[in-house]
């Protein structure tokens, strides 16, 4: 294998690498480390930072991913309408928050 093909070989696995690394992110992680991040490093408001992190993260866990998606657009609803009172900036509560984002996703199964 020439210089070349290693080369491709090795950007194949670099790129796999981080698609599993993505898709093994669990929601309770993302919410926790954006909200934080959120709160300390920009000083919005806990809502506005719930409301980002949810939206980050319910798509980043979402299985399809596809924006067009009405799952994800009824999971994002339902858990922006529920779920972003739950965190406050001393505490993002996000198992609180992912047992939320849970019940959404089985009430918009049932919709769908």
């Amino acid at each position: 294998m020439g210089e070349r093909g290693m080369g491709s070989v090795l950007m194949v696995c670099l790129v796999l690498g981080l698609l599993i690394g993505q898709s093994t992110a669990s929601f309770p992680s993302c919410y926790k480390g954006c909200f934080v991040w959120c709160v300390n490093n920009l000083g919005n408001s806990a809502f506005s930072c719930a409301l980002k992190c949810l939206k980050k993260c319910v798509l980043q866990t979402s299985p399809v991913g596809n924006i067009q998606d009405t799952q994800y657009f009824c999971k994002l609803g339902c858990s922006t309408s529920l779920c972003t009172s739950l965190s406050s900036k001393q505490d993002p509560s996000e198992g609180k928050v992912e047992s939320c984002v849970d019940s959404c996703s089985e009430t918009c199964a049932t919709k769908n």
